[in-house]
This record gives C-alpha cells, structure tokens and sequence, in this order.
C-alpha cells in the first residue's frame, strides 16, 4: 500500500532526464533488461518495464508499488499480454506519475512539473520503439473519472503521439462508457483492437 505523504506540488522532483540518467547503477536489479525510472522507491515512477526493440507502452492512471523483479499482479498481466500480442517488451507507463496504490489518494489539483516530466517520459517511451508506429495500449479503466483534470493530461499525451505516428489500442470489452478495460482481470491471450475512437471518448470525458 502507498498513500502520498504529501501534495506532489510540494515535492522537490527529479526531472525524467535527471532520473533516467540516474537509473541502473544501484546494482539491485539487472539494468540490461529493466528501466526504472526513477530507479528508486519514492512518491513518483515515470516508467517501469523491460528493454526491447518493440516495446508495447501500457498507459495506466498512476502507478503504485511495483518495482524491477517486484511487479504486481497488474503489470504481471500486461507482461503476458504484450508476449502474446507479439511485443518483445512492455514499457509501463501513467496518465500521472503519482503513486497511489488508491486512485482516490492522488493530488487534488494536478502538478504542472509531474505533468511536464510525465510528457518527457511518454517521449522517450515513443522514441525507443523501433517500429515505424509506436504502439499504445489505452488501459486506464473508469479510474480516469476520479480528477478532472486526467482528460487533459490524455490528450496531451495524444497530440504527443501524434508526433511519434502512434497507433492506439484497447483490450477486453470497454465499459458502457467507452472507457478501456483495465489489464487485471485480462485473460492472457487478449488480443489488442485499435482504439479507433479515442479523440470523440475524450470529448466525451470532458462533457
């Protein structure tokens, strides 16, 4: 379990570039096949999950407990889930990068700096993807209902992709909502659809 200690705004935050240039040389997991970013256990992570030249990028709402070697049953799924869909990697990655093992302990207002770093780590997930499309596994479930402001940090990240060329996907049934299915309770052999109306279900969330 981890409950914020205190509002993410009043954190002294290591940028994604301080933190990656940082990560693998704690010597307590193996980083030739793991990024962790950062590589430590502290109220923030913008990326968990192992190297490849085809990663599947996993988007929650905000990360919990999980560490390198240490995942939990979510990323345990998502692990399966891109081995099975022909991916030689997954890259976890947040709508927020607060860690929160309850949604409903995250910030109440969004902070601009994790916000901002958090895009600086979606581009570096783009960018090592050597395919021509990046893919990106919508996986938030109904938990992105929980902030008004989660929307928004959506669609940043959509016009972002929209630079890398990334293709968007879904697994599972979505909700009456439209909202894409968390990982959890997948079975192993989902197969990833194209999220082919992911602008018209984020106007949606802003109505």
């Amino acid at each position: 379990m981890h409950i914020p200690r205190i509002p993410t705004g009043e954190l002294e935050l290591l940028s994604f570039a301080e933190a990656l240039e940082r990560s693998g040389r704690r010597g307590d997991y193996d980083p030739g096949r793991w990024i962790y970013v950062p590589d430590f256990y502290t109220e923030y992570r913008y990326i968990l999950g192992t190297r490849g030249d085809r990663p599947l990028i996993c988007i929650g709402v905000n990360p919990s407990t999980a560490a390198p070697d240490d995942l939990d049953n979510t990323l345990k799924s998502v692990e399966r889930i891109a081995r099975y869909n022909g991916y030689d990697s997954f890259l976890m990655f947040n709508v927020y990068a607060q860690r929160a093992t309850r949604p409903q302990d995250m910030d109440a207002e969004r902070s601009e700096a994790l916000h901002r770093e958090n895009l600086s780590a979606f581009r570096y997930a783009l960018s090592s993807s050597r395919d021509r499309f990046p893919s990106v596994w919508a996986a938030w479930g109904s938990i992105i209902e929980l902030r008004p402001w989660l929307p928004g940090c959506v669609e940043d990240m959509i016009a972002l992709g929209e630079e890398y060329g990334a293709r968007w996907y879904t697994a599972g049934p979505r909700s009456k909502k439209g909202h894409p299915h968390h990982p959890l309770y997948l079975k192993k052999d989902s197969v990833l659809e194209p999220f082919e109306d992911l602008r018209e279900y984020c106007r949606g969330l802003r109505s």
